[in-house]
């Protein structure tokens, strides 16, 4: 079988790349495009969550301070000064206050002199003046107010909530601590994942209560310049504390503006599922990537083994043909040969017809007795005729299959049909140091016609060439050329050599039977004629020029096949 003029290993490769290359532009595509929008998603719903904990959260201690400063503006409105100056009507009422709420830890009624009258609590304040404090002055303004957290008397850090009351021409007021602990414990009691808490600042940046991962009471917080730029009711931002760690942030303003909610939480811990659609991204890009380049070498591979099949039996296609194109020569030798045994055949079928008439005329006049050698005679006669039946029968059989071996024209590709023939022959050429060289246009058209007559006509061509080029150049260095291309209507092959050439005289006679200029017993004078007629039969033309000493060329035109 011929070898294989295709590079396999090419062709998979380009195969693969388009295998992988095509389908992953879709694929990265889709992925880049879902990635974008589902963390587009997950941050959104990350922020959105912090938004409802924060406004939850700053409801829940507003709600708080509302419902202490409403406890003890009740008790103002309730009790007469005179009726809270003194200490058992005081303690009566605290005691009240902590049955409906615990968060108070003292209270105390100052003049309008800011002399605390009247004190109920764990410590010594009765007496003191607090004229000068700042929550003394600001109450009496406002007549409401709630302190940051300060130091005081007790020098403890406390916060308060006073009440103002005037009453004809005199102040007074009514101020509760508030415990600091439960309030604390109030504002931590976030919790978001593992890293999130909650905290709060007062204007200038000062803890109001402690913060989880670092911040005592009255501590400044080393973020906060970053924390209070918005005036927004609800702010969420992403950004890094003095340590070096990102936090989201969602901040909202309490009690006038005076304290700031704070709720953070490091990102890593809020964009989890962010890290986690990585994860799982990544993950299907591997195992889809492996599958698409997995399926790339199974299909490509697949490909060129069925391509390598086809082109194997192609190839068998191809001998069957040549075989048959052999078988089909037998059968037409075959078919002579019949021919020429059919006469003697006939001959002799009618010379016993003719001997046994004769003898059983003989036998009817008595000019014969009937003996044993007269049967074995007529025996011998009776297998002659048997015999010459069998004969005729085989050789009517052998011109029966000679008559069906004729082959239909087809169309032919000569860029794979003339390299095949060349093939044919190159080991005869480059025995006799013989280059063959060929060239077919990759555009040139199909033609019709015998693919085994066609092949009867171009190795009698080339083998006339080699044979002129081993008589003028018997030491090697003789040149075949062979060159198909489109001509017209027609597609021409050209077959050149560099051999002897052929004489004028002898180009008028080239193309009739029996003339040959080779040696007596080299050739017979048919080959060219017969070559001629199967071009002619296939609506084609042939021509030939050569001079002496330089070489010959044979240019067969044959029309092109009509394209559908």
């Amino acid at each position: 079988m011929k070898e294989s003029i295709h590079d396999y290993k090419a062709i998979k490769r380009v195969i693969l790349i388009f295998m992988i290359i095509i389908p992953s532009i879709p694929f990265t595509l889709v992925v880049g495009i879902g990635y974008f929008s589902f963390t587009k998603t997950i941050e959104i719903n990350a922020v959105s969550n912090m938004e409802r904990i924060v406004m939850d959260h700053n409801n829940m201690i507003q709600f708080f301070l509302n419902e202490r400063k409403a406890n003890l503006e009740f008790v103002l409105n309730s009790f007469s000064y005179e009726e809270m100056i003194q200490t058992k009507q005081l303690q009566t009422i605290f005691e009240n206050l902590q049955k409906e709420s615990n968060s108070f830890i003292d209270m105390g009624v100052f003049n309008d002199s800011g002399v605390h009258m009247a004190y109920h609590g764990p410590y010594r304040l009765s007496g003191k003046n607090y004229s000068n404090e700042e929550w003394f002055k600001q109450v009496r303004k406002e007549g409401c107010f709630i302190s940051d957290i300060f130091l005081g008397f007790r020098r403890v850090p406390h916060f308060i909530i006073a009440v103002a009351r005037k009453d004809s021409d005199k102040t007074w007021v009514l101020r509760a601590t508030i415990d600091s602990y439960l309030f604390n414990n109030l504002v931590k009691s976030v919790r978001i994942g593992k890293t999130g808490e909650s905290y709060i600042l007062n204007a200038k940046g000062v803890f109001q209560t402690d913060r989880r991962s670092g911040g005592n009471l009255m501590e400044i917080d080393n973020s906060f310049d970053h924390l209070h730029k918005s005036n927004q009711n609800i702010t969420t931002f992403v950004n890094k504390d003095h340590s070096g760690v990102s936090y989201l942030y969602a901040t909202s303003w309490l009690k006038d503006k005076n304290w700031l909610l704070v709720v953070r939480q490091e990102t890593n811990d809020a964009f989890k599922e962010l890290r986690k659609l990585v994860y799982i991204s990544v993950l299907i890009v591997i195992v889809c990537g492996a599958v698409i380049i997995l399926s790339a070498f199974y299909i490509s591979d697949r490909i060129v083994k069925k391509l390598k099949k086809t082109e194997s039996e192609k190839g068998h296609l191809e001998e069957q043909l040549i075989w048959a194109t052999r078988l089909s020569e037998i059968g037409e030798m075959a078919t002579g040969f019949a021919h020429e045994i059919n006469n003697p055949l006939q001959v002799m079928k009618n010379e016993q017809t003719l001997t046994e008439m004769i003898i059983n005329e003989m036998r009817e006049t008595g000019d014969i007795k009937e003996s044993e050698s007269l049967d074995e005679i007529l025996k011998s006669l009776n297998q002659i005729n048997l015999q010459i039946s069998r004969c005729s029968q085989i050789t009517q059989s052998i011109l029966n299959f000679g008559r069906q071996g004729n082959t239909m024209p087809c169309a032919l590709d000569l860029k794979d049909y003339l390299p095949e023939v060349i093939r044919m022959i190159e080991n005869k050429a480059t025995v006799s140091g013989i280059k063959i060289s060929q060239t077919i246009d990759n555009d040139i058209l199909l033609i019709k016609g015998n693919p085994g007559e066609l092949q009867q006509v171009l190795l009698n061509l080339f083998n006339n060439a080699i044979d002129a080029i081993i008589t003028m150049l018997p030491d090697g260095g003789g040149q075949l050329t062979i060159k198909a291309e489109n001509s017209g209507a027609f597609v021409s092959i050209e077959v050149s050599d560099n051999g002897c050439g052929i004489s004028d005289e002898n180009m008028e006679k080239i193309f009739s039977p029996f003339f040959t200029t080779k040696p007596v017993g080299k050739g017979t004078g048919l080959g060219l004629s017969v070559c001629y007629g199967i071009i002619k039969s296939m609506g084609g033309k042939m021509n030939v020029s050569s001079k002496i000493g330089k070489g010959t060329c044979f240019t067969i035109l044959l029309p092109k096949e009509m394209q559908s």
